[in-house]
């Protein structure tokens, strides 16, 4: 049978999902999920992927259908040895919305109690504890789930990894403790020289959600601290508030431009810099625009990036206006690529009909990065530009498990479909 019915590269009579997460192979067991594998394999992958401390695949399978609720107690592990792992993505999945009732407050209070203990002791002096071992500490970065990464430490045999900042405010948050603005920062400022950390961000999504004023006043008054990494913690709260403001009134809208627009102009950090302007990219409005603009040729990529995504959430139909269509043009020739890549799918979302920028677009094509021609080819089909079928041609299908290929590519076809049938 093929990879589709799950059973492809099966080992002694396994199925090809549970094979890849005994391998540990993330992305094979994501490509196998996309290729619908057999559901009836899910479940038992999951309790596998749960004991292997394998907390990534876990969310996987949770996301491609698995049902935890099935799984016995003991198929699954305890929870403090969930906390123990430092994996916030398996402690979140062993608390999935279909096992979380099973699980009595108690044991709650006591997983939150041991994250804590963790955490206030540190990954590697509670690691050398429990080994006592002298050797030196192995230290890695990893990827815990899609988006958040932590550090892993390895001696005397045992492995950990130091999300347990991220653990704590889990379960904080599922006994509906309310922990102070000031904890929380410290917590996520434990973790400011790593990009992503899975406590930082668990943190700034935590108080961005809050959505009030005190959380706030709070984030607000970091901005004129002589810290860069407070600064940027509050750039982000104030960033994440707005963008969670679902409310019609919408009451954070207008302090967060005011703020954005001012702080853009006077912030000297580049990582702090760059928070300011994806925000300010987040606003419909023509002052944040303006305040996009003077970036556009500054000297660190990250930054150029941030100006080229920002455009994409103000530049509705039918047009850009002249300046950020200028801007863009330079920033699709931009030396780095991702700027380039993504100057391309700004312009493909605005669907701004200039022809100037298709072919910009399609003076890309022939670039020596494979993912800025798929863009480019992107932007012309969203342009309905036939430019875009032969370079898609060109580049062939997308990379097995790539959705963003796919996506792109797509995009492509859909165009060629339209053509053939008006």
């Amino acid at each position: 049978m093929g990879v589709g019915t799950g059973t492809s590269n099966a080992v002694d009579g396994e199925c090809a999902v549970t094979s890849a997460v005994r391998a540990g192979d993330t992305d094979l067991v994501r490509t196998l999920l996309r290729e619908n594998s057999d559901p009836d394999y899910l479940d038992a992958a999951f309790c596998l992927a749960v004991r292997m401390h394998a907390g990534h695949i876990a969310q996987l399978l949770l996301q491609y259908g698995a049902d935890s609720g099935q799984s016995r107690p003991e198929d699954l592990i305890p929870l403090s040895e969930g906390v123990d792992s430092g994996s916030p993505a398996l402690f979140e999945a062993l608390l999935g919305h279909e096992i979380r009732g099973r699980y009595p407050e108690t044991e709650l209070l006591e997983a939150r109690d041991l994250a804590r203990r963790w955490h206030e002791t540190g990954a590697e002096a509670e690691l050398r504890r429990r080994t006592g071992s002298r050797d030196a500490i192995v230290r890695t970065q990893v990827q815990d789930d899609e988006y958040d990464s932590v550090d892993e430490f390895t001696l005397g045999g045992m492995t950990v990894r130091d999300g347990h900042g991220a653990i704590l405010t889990f379960a904080e948050e599922l006994l509906g403790v309310r922990t102070s603005f000031e904890e929380l920062m410290d917590r996520a400022l434990a973790h400011a020289d790593q990009e992503n950390h899975s406590t930082w961000n668990s943190v700034t999504i935590l108080l961005g959600g809050r959505r009030d004023e005190a959380t706030w006043t709070a984030a607000a008054a970091l901005r004129t601290d002589p810290d860069p990494s407070r600064r940027l913690f509050g750039a982000e709260v104030l960033r994440l508030t707005h963008l969670f403001d679902d409310s019609d009134e919408d009451a954070f809208a207008g302090p967060a431009l005011d703020m954005f627009t001012d702080w853009s102009a006077e912030e000297t950090d580049l990582a702090v810099l760059t928070e300011v302007l994806v925000a300010l990219g987040e606003h419909i409005d023509p002052r944040a625009e303006a305040a996009l603009l003077p970036h556009a040729g500054h000297p660190d990529a990250r930054v150029r990036r941030a100006v080229a995504q920002g455009f994409s959430e103000w530049s509705s139909p039918p047009a850009l206006s002249g300046d950020a269509r200028k801007a863009l043009l330079r920033l699709i020739a931009d030396p780095d690529a991702v700027v380039r890549k993504t100057a391309c799918c700004t312009v493909a979302g605005a669907r701004d009909n200039d022809p100037v920028l298709a072919d910009a677009m399609a003076a890309v094509l022939g670039d020596a990065d494979r993912l800025v021609q798929l863009a480019a080819v992107y932007g012309l089909a969203l342009h309905n530009d036939e430019r875009c079928v032969e370079a898609a041609r060109l580049l062939g299908p997308p990379q097995r498990g790539s959705l963003e290929e796919e996506g792109y590519l797509e995009a492509a076809w859909r165009y060629e479909w339209r053509r053939d049938h008006p």
